[in-house]
């Protein structure tokens, strides 16, 4: 019964520590507190949080929480799971409760770009987890899971169990914030936070371990007036109407990494044969200091204008958007992360302090993928007026002016 106190103890900490900023009541305070001897529950499901969450603001006005949590299945036959409920222990609430079709489409088994809702003998799958709340002091201190699931090898007595555990912290660190990576109107703010499959799941076993540093990136294209992606032969990188643009350094920094010489892909179908190493193609990893990094990829061959090891400041141009490495049609790719390498890392939030939205794409992404293979317009309602956003994540499927310097 060691392990049950010992987690009991962790439980108790987060609770006390979460007591003293927000208020707890002498209930709460005494059964943290508790030390009597924890009973068994049978749970068929085990899990992990992977990465600790970081709150982050997001152009929406909300605060927001992405996240994935592994669960395993610890019995020798299936565990069809029927609930997954996020709490925070802290305020004693249940922040959100996913089943059904919701469940099932944000669970991937064993790594599969596969959903499901079911885990085999021995097999694990992972939960992508999207939380967002009004204003700040809203997002929780601490997070804890619990876990319906019915094991059909379990003795009769046992086949429904519920697995509490998954406890992380929520970060609160200080806040990445950048200035404008491209200059100029009507850039396009796809495959982003908060939902869109395609980065927030690049989950990738590597190194030893699972990463997953494209949580928040990013894909900037850009529309022109009548919002069309590009006008003219759909494999020809010059009908793209971001190819060419200048990207710019966010901060004042230092290149962690330089990358040139590798070749254009044709737009409108992915490379083949791509090893790991050139996946981000031509490209640069900016060092912010304090363990955080940016990455811009897929750049021209040949516009890579930096050096590793140079110093450049806030707006000098890296090199030009092009579509080199594991890109179907050219456009800036960007994220931040915590590691120099676009691949072995974790991925964090970042705000850019100046940016306008002009409006946003509220049919969703099938719209675009299919305004990307047509060159008909991305279905794009205006806000009027445009609305100016200091320190704020751009949401998926906006349209953003720059305000440089």
């Amino acid at each position: 019964m060691q392990v049950g106190r010992e987690v009991s103890k962790v439980l108790a900490f987060l609770l006390l520590l979460g007591c003293g900023l927000v208020g707890c009541d002498e209930d709460s305070i005494e059964a943290a507190s508790a030390t009597s001897a924890v009973e068994p529950a049978f749970t068929p499901v085990l899990m992990r949080v992977l990465a600790e969450p970081i709150a982050t603001p997001g152009s929406d006005q909300r605060w927001h929480l992405v996240y994935e949590l592994e669960l395993r299945n610890a019995t020798t036959g299936h565990a069809v799971l029927e609930q997954v409920e996020v709490r925070d222990p802290v305020r004693a609430m249940t922040l959100a409760a996913f089943s059904g079709e919701d469940l099932t489409q944000r669970l991937q088994v064993a790594g599969q770009r596969v959903s499901a809702a079911l885990l085999d003998t021995a097999q694990f799958g992972v939960l992508y987890l999207h939380l967002s709340f009004p204003d700040e002091s809203s997002v929780p201190l601490t997070l804890e899971h619990r876990v319906t699931a019915y094991a059909d090898a379990a003795p009769p007595d046992q086949k429904s169990g519920i697995s509490t555990g998954g406890i992380s912290a929520v970060a609160r660190s200080p806040q990445v914030v950048l200035g404008p990576p491209l200059r100029g109107q009507r850039y396009f703010a796809a495959d982003g936070c908060c939902t869109a499959p395609r980065h927030i799941r690049a989950l990738l076993p590597l190194n030893g371990e699972y990463r997953l540093s494209q949580r928040f990136a990013i894909d900037w294209e850009q529309l022109d007036a009548e919002n069309r992606i590009y006008v003219g032969p759909r494999s020809d990188p010059r009908s793209y109407f971001i190819y060419g643009q200048e990207a710019l350094a966010v901060a004042d920094a230092t290149v962690a990494t330089a990358v040139d010489g590798l070749p254009e892909a044709t737009p409108g179908e992915y490379p083949q044969g791509l090893n790991l190493t050139e996946a981000d193609g031509n490209h640069v990893i900016l060092d912010l200091g304090q363990g955080v990094y940016v990455l811009y990829a897929h750049f021209q061959p040949g516009s890579v204008s930096v050096r590793t090891g140079d110093r450049v400041q806030r707006g000098q141009v890296l090199g030009r958007v092009g579509n080199s490495g594991n890109s179907l049609v050219p456009h800036l790719h960007l994220h931040v992360m915590d590691a120099p390498s676009g691949l072995v890392a974790n991925g964090l939030p970042y705000m850019f302090d100046h940016f306008r939205i002009t409006g946003i794409n509220k049919v969703g992404t099938a719209d675009f993928d299919h305004a990307e293979a047509t060159g008909e317009p991305v279905t794009i309602t205006p806000i009027e007026p445009p609305s100016d956003h200091v320190n704020q994540l751009p949401l998926d499927l906006t349209v953003i002016d720059w305000l440089n310097d």
